[in-house]
């Protein structure tokens, strides 16, 4: 007797087109049946698909709504998920990349339908709008990211984002001052507003965020250190203290003699401007503000390195090319690498040497030249023909065994056997 299917356990069959279609049946909610539907090429891929439906629903796994699409998806992650999570500048960034290029060409689709070959349509489409592949690489990874939440949740069985392939990048190579081109700036900064500013920048290599958002609570001149405890960050019209980068941003720095002698300069001359103001001066206890105490406008510093750089008749780098040069002349100067990853806030040090790298040839020039101080003058400090005769017994021994006629030594242990005719 044939047994008949028992409730919920789903059913499948084959369709005219030749494709095989298996439904489970999870009850009803506000009234209406709901259904889930799975597809494949043959009745095996199917009753693992529908396999993998019923455990999760006897593991209380809700299955997720077939009609969701990727845009209620994603929108609703971004407020939910993202936004709490991300720097205000970071969640404007995402919200950029999926309003401006995922919606557009993935919105319509249903969430657990998409497939790795509609992102990497999506991405292809972007290569040929002539998107940077900077980008391209920035929208997949927040694609990769939201979908990754996706998947933790049982919405989607796969993270198709990750199986899809980013542009390739070649690593640009970075402009930074020399170590003499570094003194020509600091020397035409020299007597600025902002002198310290800059002073602090290339001895310190902090990030732009993180100078603006130092606090003098936060400078230990006399210890000679300062603290990264907050960055600042402006979005729109709006001015935002936030939390450093990453937890390796939170750091201790040391301050070279120069950086602080221009600091307590710079202490002197907001007092100044402290009293000028009056009644105007806005106290928020940071070390680089406005001539009323509010925090100074990155646009406005920005501008006065371009001016000097321009008026110095320097290279024409980007504000943030000074931590490049801090990194590049400590790296230059000996200090070793975990010591440079700790003064820029990097996660680990291998981000410090591949970011770095064009450095490291140099390094292993100089490591050669100590190795050879240090032991290269105990072992073959002298070349063979500079050596004074009778110094070299094994040579001696070979010379004298060459000039006997007949003998020709093919290694220099020579062993000669005699025989009797």
């Amino acid at each position: 007797m044939k047994r008949r299917r028992g409730r919920s356990e789903g059913s499948i069959y084959e369709r005219k087109d030749g494709r095989w279609t298996a439904v489970a049946s999870f009850g009803y909610r506000r009234g209406k049946r709901v259904r889930r539907h799975v597809y494949g090429s043959t009745r095996r891929e199917v009753q693992d698909k529908l396999t993998r439906i019923l455990r999760d629903q006897q593991n209380g796994i809700e299955p997720p709504p077939a009609s969701q699409t990727v845009r209620s998806f994603l929108c609703e992650w971004l407020e939910t998920t993202a936004r709490p999570r991300l720097r205000p500048r970071t969640f404007v960034g995402y919200k950029q990349h999926i309003d401006a290029h995922v919606i557009p060409a993935l919105g319509g689709l249903r969430l657990h339908a998409l497939s790795p070959q509609q992102v990497q349509a999506m991405l292809s489409g972007l290569q040929l709008k002539r998107l940077s592949p900077a980008t391209i690489r920035g929208v997949r990874a927040v694609l990769r990211a939201a979908l990754g939440d996706a998947m933790r949740w049982g919405l989607v069985a796969r993270n198709v984002a990750a199986l899809a392939y980013g542009p390739r990048m070649e690593r640009p190579e970075l402009s930074v001052f020399s170590a003499e081109e570094a003194q020509a700036f600091l020397e035409a900064i020299r007597g600025d507003r902002l002198e310290a500013f800059f002073c602090v920048a290339i001895a310190t290599g902090l990030r732009l965020g993180e100078l603006l958002g130092l606090r003098w609570a936060d400078v230990d001149l006399d210890s000679e250190v300062l603290m990264v405890q907050q960055a600042l960050q402006r979005v729109g019209k709006h001015v935002r203290f936030v939390e450093p980068k990453s937890r390796r941003s939170r750091r201790r720095v040391s301050l070279p003699t120069f950086a602080i002698r221009a600091l307590k300069s710079h202490r002197q001359l907001q007092a100044s401007e402290r009293r000028l103001a009056g009644s105007k001066w806005v106290e928020t206890g940071l070390v680089f503000t406005s001539t009323i105490g509010t925090p100074a406008d990155e646009r406005n510093v920005r501008r006065a390195f371009k001016s000097v750089v321009h008026a110095a008749e320097l290279p024409d780098l980007r504000l943030h090319d000074l931590r490049h040069t801090t990194a590049t002349l400590l790296l230059t100067q000996g200090v070793h690498p975990r010591v440079v990853m700790e003064t820029l806030g990097h996660s680990k040090v291998s981000l410090t040497l591949d970011t770095y790298s064009h450095v490291l040839p140099g390094l292993q020039a100089e490591a050669a030249k100590r190795m050879q101080d240090a032991i290269g003058c105990q072992i073959g400090c002298q070349d063979e023909d500079e050596r004074p005769p009778g110094t070299n017994e094994a040579a001696d021994s070979l010379e004298k065994l060459v000039s006997r006629e007949g003998i020709e030594p093919s290694t220099r242990r020579l062993r000669v056997c005699c025989s009797a005719n």
